[in-house]
């Protein structure tokens, strides 16, 4: 499967949409134009008074923002957990190979990266994030404060959407396993997913040691796959 990558370019030409739209058909619904610029009037309408605006990243924002920001801190959010818990089918997977993405679950705390965006693009980046994460509405974006080395502050963050069909309400430990190491799609392999976010947060020094321990089995899935896997005939 041809790779594709989120960068700024592909997010706003809508090389993302289409592709997304290919592979999920015309059943599944995507967010308007119409609907993100009116949830967007009213998540800025309910912004801190004192104009900084920060989104709070717990995946693939990590380390692959795709939106420009004045400042980046290492952020921890409580109240909130990360967890596997929505379909993937038209990015780190497809309809016949589908992965699981992390989103945030009430409960617990979520250490991740805090950006503040420009001042004077506010609305430009924010239309860039929303196009990314809000694409079939499977994230409900929520205000939530942080805590950052130089202090709390309020930002934007991608709660899971309960109500939505990608949502995944119960997964044993063996099934999510299975479906990051077997899901692939245009974006890449669900697998490296996970070890790049496991890799980043080590990066800031921060372990999540759930996280680690779902990748040591997932690659331990994928070099099982592996010796199994047939060899060609010389």
């Amino acid at each position: 499967m041809a790779q594709l990558k989120i960068t700024r370019e592909t997010i706003l030409s809508g090389a993302l949409h289409e592709s997304a739209r290919a592979l999920l058909g015309p059943a599944t619904r995507f967010m308007t134009p119409e609907e993100r610029a009116r949830q967007l009037a009213e998540m800025l309408a309910r912004a801190p008074r004192h104009g900084r605006i920060w989104v709070f990243g717990y995946g693939s924002l990590m380390w692959n923002p795709a939106f420009h920001f004045a400042e980046r801190r290492s952020a921890l959010l409580h109240g909130y957990h990360r967890r596997f818990c929505l379909w993937s089918r038209a990015g780190r997977g497809s309809p016949s190979r589908p992965g699981l993405m992390l989103a945030l679950e009430p409960g617990g705390s979520c250490h991740g990266v805090a950006y503040r965006l420009p001042r004077g693009a506010v609305e430009t980046e924010l239309d860039v994030i929303w196009r990314r994460e809000m694409l079939t509405m499977a994230y409900r974006p929520a205000w939530v404060r942080v805590r950052t080395p130089k202090g709390t502050e309020p930002a934007i963050a991608f709660v899971a959407n309960r109500g939505h069909e990608r949502y995944v309400r119960e997964l044993d430990s063996e099934a999510i396993v299975y479906y990051l190491a077997t899901g692939a799609g245009p974006l890449g392999r669900c697998s490296d997913y996970l070890f790049d976010a496991v890799a980043h947060l080590e990066k800031l020094g921060i372990r999540d040691r759930r996280l680690e321990a779902l990748a040591r089995r997932v690659r331990a899935a994928n070099h099982a796959a592996r010796a199994c896997a047939p060899t060609s005939a010389s």
